[in-house]
């Protein structure tokens, strides 16, 4: 597919996608689709250890879904719509690699729902977040009535989408929407410099770590220590688990090979 509405860029074992279509990179069925085929290819890629989202320009991350393509659609035509960003949005939040959101400015409604999906969210100082359809007499469609309260606690989360206000980067910080709040200037070289940390970690580890934490979250706590168990012993079966008690026994530095 010949790329329309994102850019893709590698720095090292990191695989940066921009949101391209400035200044306010608003989410479409076409950018949804783009997505999800991106992220595909990106968990295959062996070279890559870790993922960032961002916008391009510095006004926006994502301010919000297109709202000239929702306007004249239908219910058939929404629900379309609704299911290719949920596949997308699914594919963000389930890869098996870490995935970083770098918020460049406004992330308003589909923009939030998207950093959700990610592991970690970086925002810039001037960054602002909210989950506004109650004021398009709407709600979330992106999975922002169920993400957020998980993050963040069901009273915070229904301040945010029942008043539909924004709120700053220090008060997203404050509440745990977001991990850390750096100048705009220094956000890309922020969220690479957790990237490339993360993409140094040994690979089958880390998607056994995602998966124990991402589908436990959902589990009771017995079905959540199975799973982890699970986890736990497929990690055994890895030659990066000899190489990491190796190094560790001679002192050295661990040479992870991926598998």
């Amino acid at each position: 597919m010949q790329l329309e509405t994102l850019e893709l860029t590698y720095h090292g074992k990191v695989a940066v996608i921009h949101l391209n279509r400035p200044p306010m990179n608003p989410l479409n069925t076409r950018l949804f689709q783009e997505m999800y085929q991106m992220l595909e290819e990106l968990e295959q890629n062996d070279d890559v250890g870790a993922i960032v989202l961002t916008g391009k320009g510095e006004r926006a991350f994502v301010a919000g879904a297109d709202i000239g393509e929702m306007k004249d659609l239908d219910y058939n035509g929404m629900t379309k719509m609704n299911q290719l960003s949920r596949k997308a949005f699914h594919k963000a939040e389930s890869i098996g690699k870490p995935v970083i959101a770098a918020i460049n400015g406004l992330a308003l409604g589909g923009g939030c729902e998207l950093a959700l999906c990610c592991d970690f969210r970086i925002c810039s100082d001037n960054a602002k977040i909210a989950m506004p359809e109650i004021n398009l007499a709407i709600i979330p469609g992106g999975g922002g009535t169920q993400r957020l309260q998980r993050l963040i606690g069901q009273a915070k989360a229904k301040e945010l989408l029942y008043f539909g206000d924004m709120i700053s980067a220090q008060d997203a910080l404050a509440c745990g929407l977001v991990n850390k709040v750096v100048p705009l200037d220094n956000l890309l070289d922020a969220a690479l410099e957790w990237g490339n940390k993360l993409a140094e970690k040994p690979m089958v580890a880390m998607r056994m770590m995602k998966t124990a934490v991402q589908a436990g979250a959902d589990m009771d706590l017995e079905n959540g220590l199975t799973l982890e168990a699970a986890c736990f012993g497929n990690t055994f079966a890895t030659a990066d688990r000899l190489e990491g008690m190796t190094a560790f026994f001679e002192k050295r530095k661990p040479q992870y090979a991926g598998r």
